[in-house]
């Protein structure tokens, strides 16, 4: 087996035949699209609606392999400009489509008889609630001309100021005790099991912030007044409900899921003082110890053993998951180890023209490392469930998105902190679930209070660096209570946080939460149901683009605007929280 992935499935290289047909195909395709829009008339609106229909399908799947197999490429080297090349040249063909594109959507979107159609057609009916949202959708656009006008001056506008935000953060000069260093090198630094190191480096991190506040203040302020101008102009009422749409979910499931954060949070801020004490705090957890190790959990793993733990823990949860761990191994999906040139992190990119999927880490052999496998792999796996869908079919929503992985993440913390062999290795695992869970609470809440002050704000001010850091620091306090020491707060928490620069969404933080919490959940209630729950499971997972995220969750039985099924998922987190403090009082 290679230890990197093979994208034979797609195309050998960009010299390959098949990627240079489809290249062809992909501006051919184009421009039977923009064809059509010019002919459109409504004296053959079902013929017209169906020949839409197969060319939005014929150049998805084919931008699709194309994207993808250039994307990738990227991703594993970074250094080759090839990569970028072909990547601006599948943008640039693309953006070529956009007027057509809306000309058409409209088109279906003010067909009078589309119910009718919708019945008669069969492949319409596969298409109903796509095309039943393609008329909401069109609610919120604006004229043909405008909708390209807004596309080529974002490029210009939010997305550059984006880019700047990027640039500054990835390109600014940390001293850390007399060196030069990145920003992302001080910031893992956080996870240093020297607390000397990790204050130090938490001081350099703020210190460097001090040298961009300015460019990137001016970055987020520009960035948010596009997005309040474009949810005016389309007619949303806010930022936050236009993110609420895009996303099929109501405004009463949100309230739900806050409201059950809220009342639970006291609980992560005793797990934050009992961290603090443990490392000699007595009045809270500074923020620099966050992230401190605690425990020991020194066992190394290779890519085989991870391979092998997986499969002896889903061998009876999920036995579809072990085929799933089993494919991509053999046929090389996944590419395991850092190495030069390489993207940091990991990620799952499904690759539904060819029912397959590719997964990306920098495996080290921790026992993180075999929870990140399972992570991406559950992307996978969902992936896999609707690739059978047709191709508009397969796209869902940020909510759900994180639901497979992290369910996968569930069933593998839980067998490791029961398997523990020592007291330090179950308070090394238990501090790391409850710290991620801490993270898409306490953080994840931060974030949405400081991000809806500032839209709130932007239409009446500027707002520089002190305004953020104030809004940042406020809101951390709200969030983090009396777990964190106040005096160590990261005001600055706006300049490194690339989810605030995404000029076309905004709120791109209560979905991680949901997502956290939904998966705990189904996954309590699996361990309760077992394997009848995990077929009603997979039909969920399968349905996730065919339906609003409630809709999505009925399907498990779940009402996700009530704030009962959050707080079960909370209130599970009680006894980890117990034994943690068991654990670090014994020592």
């Amino acid at each position: 087996m290679d230890k990197r992935w093979q994208l034979r499935s797609l195309y050998d290289s960009y010299e390959d035949e098949k990627f240079r047909s489809d290249m062809a195909l992909a501006s051919e395709l184009g421009e039977q699209l923009n064809t059509l829009s010019r002919e459109l008339d409504r004296g053959n609106e079902k013929e017209n609606i169906l020949k839409g229909i197969d060319l939005f399908e014929r150049i998805n799947e084919v931008y699709d392999k194309l994207f993808s197999f250039a994307s990738l490429q990227a991703e594993a080297d970074t250094k080759d400009p090839a990569h970028a090349s072909y990547l601006g040249q599948l943008s640039s063909m693309l953006s070529r489509t956009t007027k057509a594109n809306t000309v058409i959507t409209k088109y279906i979107a003010e067909c009078r008889d589309l119910d009718r159609y919708i019945e008669e057609e069969s492949i319409l009916k596969e298409y109903e609630y796509y095309l039943h949202n393609l008329v909401e959708d069109n609610k919120y656009m604006l004229t043909d001309a405008a909708e390209e006008v807004a596309a080529k001056y974002g490029i210009s506008g939010g997305d550059a100021w984006s880019n700047l935000q990027s640039y500054l953060t990835s390109s600014v000069e940390v001293e850390f005790r007399g060196e030069k260093t990145t920003l992302s090198a001080v910031r893992n630094m956080a996870y240093d099991p020297d607390e000397t190191v990790r204050k130090d480096a938490y001081e350099a991190e703020l210190a460097s912030y001090e040298k961009i506040k300015d460019p990137v203040a001016f970055a987020l302020n520009n960035i948010k007044q596009q997005t309040l101008s474009e949810c005016e102009l389309r007619g949303f009422e806010s930022p936050l409900s236009k993110t609420l749409y895009e996303s099929r979910m109501t405004q009463k499931t949100l309230d739900a899921l806050l409201e059950a954060m809220v009342e639970y949070m006291p609980n992560f801020h005793r797990y934050l003082k009992i961290k603090g004490k443990a490392l000699g705090h007595e009045n809270g957890l500074p923020w620099y110890d966050m992230f401190a190790p605690m425990g020991k959990q020194t066992k190394k793993y290779t890519i085989e053993e991870a391979r092998a733990y997986l499969l002896n823990i889903f061998e009876k949860f999920n036995p579809d998951m072990c085929d799933i761990i089993n494919t991509a191994y053999d046929r090389e999906w996944i590419d395991f180890y850092p190495r030069d040139g390489k993207v940091g992190g990991a990620f799952c990119a499904g690759l539904a023209p060819v029912r397959e999927f590719r997964v990306l880490t920098n495996f080290d052999g921790s026992f993180s490392s075999i929870s990140t496998l399972a992570h991406e792999l559950g992307h996978g796996y969902h992936d896999t469930l609707t690739q059978d869908n047709r191709p508009l079919n397969r796209g869902y929503s940020m909510p759900v998105a994180e639901t497979a992985s992290t369910f996968n993440e569930n069933v593998v913390a839980k067998r490791a902190i029961d398997s523990a062999e020592t007291d330090d290795e179950k308070i090394a695992l238990l501090d790391g679930e409850l710290m991620e869970v801490t993270q898409i609470i306490c953080d994840i809440y931060s974030r949405f209070l400081f991000e809806k002050e500032v839209c709130d704000r932007k239409s009446e001010e500027f707002m520089f660096p002190d305004t953020l850091c104030d809004i940042m620091h406020r809101a951390q306090v709200k969030a983090y209570g009396d777990g964190i020491t106040e005096d160590t707060l990261n005001p600055y928490m706006w300049v490194c946080k690339s989810h605030y620069y995404g000029p076309s969404l905004a709120f791109y933080n209560f979905p991680y939460a949901f997502g956290g919490l939904f998966a705990r959940g189904l996954y309590l209630l699996a361990e309760e149901k077992g394997s009848e729950f995990i077929e009603v499971y997979k039909d969920m997972l399968r349905k996730t683009p065919l339906c609003s995220v409630e809709d999505a969750a009925k399907v498990c039985g779940v009402d996700v605007t009530d704030k009962a099924f959050w707080l079960m998922s909370l209130n599970s987190y009680n006894g980890s929280i117990d034994e943690y403090e068991r654990l670090i009082m014994n020592r």
